[in-house]
Parts: C-alpha cells; sequence; structure tokens
C-alpha cells in the first residue's frame, strides 16, 4: 500500500468519479485507475462500486476511508513538523475564496506571499460560501475566504476585517446626485443581482426585508462584472461589494448606505491543524489587514468555532 494510491483513493471518494478524480491528483485516468486496482487486488476486496452514473464506496471502502484519512493527515503534519525544524516553509494550500472577493482581495495579496514564501504553492478554488465551507469540511480545501458569520458545525471562523457594500447606480440615475443614500431611496428600485446561492444576493436581499420591504429582482447572472454592465445600461441597481468598484464600469456611481457591511475572515476545519503553509498563509492576511479595500474596520479578532453565537447576526 502506497502513499499515493491512498490519495488516488480518497480523490475518488470526494468526487465520486474516476475522471474529475484524476484532474484533481494531476495524473492520467487510466493510470489512477491502474492503482485503485492494485491496492484492491492487495487488500483483496473492491473498495468502490461503479455505475454508470456515479461511483459508489463498498463497505470495506468506508472502512479503508478513515484510515486512508489519518495516515496522509499523520504523513503532512510529520513533514510539516520537519520542516519547521529546518526553518523551512514549504508546501501546497487549498485556498478557497468567494467569487466576489477572490479576484479583488487576492491577486495583489497572493503576489506578495509568494515573494516571501517561494516554497509555498497556493492553489485557488473560487465557490459560494455554502460550498466553500462544505469543501473545508470534506479535507478537498485547507482554509477559505468567506462572508461570515457562518453557522456550520466542525469550523472555526476568524474575521479579518468588515467591508462597505455599496450600491451601483447608472450615472443619470436621479439619486446619483446624492452622497449618501438611506435604506427607503432603494424601496421602488429594481435590482439586478447575483444569482441564488451566493450570499451577496442574499446579503442584499435580506437587508431589505429587515428594512421593511422586498426588492423587484429584473435580472440574475454569476458574475459582478456583468451585473456592473447591465447598471451601466440602465437595467436597475444593484448592491456590490467596495472592493469591486474601482476602476470597473463606466457609466456607473457608488453610493454608500449606512449598515449595509458585509463581513470578511477564514474558516477551517475545527479539530485539525493547520499545515505550516496554511498558518503562514493565515498571518499573512493578518498582517496585511491595514492594506484592505474596506475603507472601514480592519479590526481581528480571536478565533471563534462556527455555529457559536457571540454576537447578533449580520444581514446575510
Amino acid at each position: 500500500m502506497e502513499l499515493h494510491q491512498l490519495r488516488y483513493f480518497l480523490a475518488v471518494t470526494r468526487t465520486h468519479n474516476f475522471c474529475r478524480a484524476a484532474d484533481q491528483c494531476h495524473v492520467a485516468q487510466p493510470s489512477l485507475s491502474q492503482q485503485i486496482m492494485k491496492l484492491e487486488d492487495e487488500l483483496g476486496e473492491r473498495l468502490f462500486e461503479r455505475t454508470k452514473r456515479e461511483v459508489r464506496l463498498t463497505a470495506a471502502g468506508e472502512l479503508l476511508r478513515e484510515h486512508a484519512e489519518r495516515v496522509l493527515e499523520e504523513v503532512e503534519l510529520a513533514r510539516d513538523k520537519v520542516r519547521e525544524v529546518r526553518g523551512l516553509v514549504r508546501g501546497r494550500v487549498a485556498l478557497g475564496a468567494l467569487p466576489t472577493v477572490a479576484p479583488y482581495f487576492l491577486p495583489p495579496r497572493l503576489r506578495e506571499f509568494s515573494r516571501r514564501h517561494p516554497g509555498i504553492e497556493i492553489e485557488v478554488h473560487e465557490d459560494t460560501t455554502a460550498q466553500l465551507a462544505a469543501a473545508v469540511l470534506a479535507k478537498e480545501i485547507d482554509v477559505a475566504v468567506v462572508s461570515l458569520p457562518i453557522e456550520r458545525a466542525g469550523l472555526v471562523a476568524e474575521e479579518l476585517f468588515t467591508e462597505d457594500l455599496l450600491v451601483a447606480l447608472p450615472r443619470r440615475h436621479a439619486l446619483a446626485t446624492r452622497r449618501e443614500l438611506q435604506v427607503d431611496d432603494l424601496e421602488k428600485e429594481t435590482f439586478i443581482l447575483l444569482k441564488e446561492g451566493h450570499c451577496l444576493a442574499g446579503q442584499a436581499l435580506q437587508f431589505c426585508r429587515l428594512s421593511g420591504f422586498s426588492p423587484q429582482v429584473s435580472f440574475r447572472t454569476a458574475q459582478i462584472e456583468t451585473i456592473l454592465c447591465f447598471v451601466a445600461a440602465g437595467w436597475g441597481i444593484s448592491i456590490v461589494p467596495r472592493m469591486a468598484c474601482a476602476g470597473r464600469a463606466r457609466g456607473i456611481v457608488y453610493r454608500p448606505v449606512a449598515g449595509l457591511t458585509r463581513p470578511i475572515g477564514v474558516i477551517h476545519r475545527e479539530g485539525r491543524p493547520l499545515t505550516h503553509a496554511a498558518r503562514a498563509l493565515v498571518a499573512f492576511f493578518r498582517e496585511r489587514l491595514e492594506e484592505t479595500p474596506a475603507g472601514r474596520s480592519t479590526r481581528a479578532i480571536e478565533p471563534r468555532t462556527a455555529g457559536r453565537r457571540e454576537r447578533p447576526a449580520r444581514a446575510r
């Protein structure tokens, strides 16, 4: 039994598909399948039930999964400890991030992080908050930059900063002449939002509902850039993160609304020590809080277990 066979096995258990598992492991699918067959031959048990639609674990596969995860975690921790003794920070970090955060927050920071730690490889995964939380719990990614709070057992969350959410208006809109807006100003407006499942859309809707009205939504999309183009074309207004506003589509003005913010933070699995590389990345994010594009509080707070309420929930 070899370590790479266990890695391939766990990749198949996560993806339920040999082709996707091979892509994740950066190997050819026939090679991955051959190694799984060798593992099954050595154990004398079938690990997967293969159907046309998906791949499922057998009872023997379920037993092996727990041990395989433990073995690979111990190997990674041992490697990490040895590197610490030698004063090296090397390794790989699977970093999750929201699509409303990744293209704006990560590039300048990861560029400097790579200069400081050339031995650490960063692999970025973009998805919704719910999917990123599930991926962290499934050990598919190490840490994720998300919008807080997250009420999910098994996760530890640390707030990094609070970011303003701004109202994006067509430049010739009647409200564009005002420096700051009130919630009541938005009640009769038509909104353009991200698709359902994106926490930013949920935050916008909840903010409006808590203010006493249900917004009229005319259009949804998966990209903020597309939203801004439609706003510029006069289709309606939207609520977007401050970090997404700089240098964006012409024909748009951005206005603040009191109390319209979102907390941004990092999450990782409770009870699973971060690798030395992942700890270095989180520490780097903390160091650079003063350079956040939020324009608001960058006060770090103590890590806490997600799901344990320590303060009133913010609009989600």
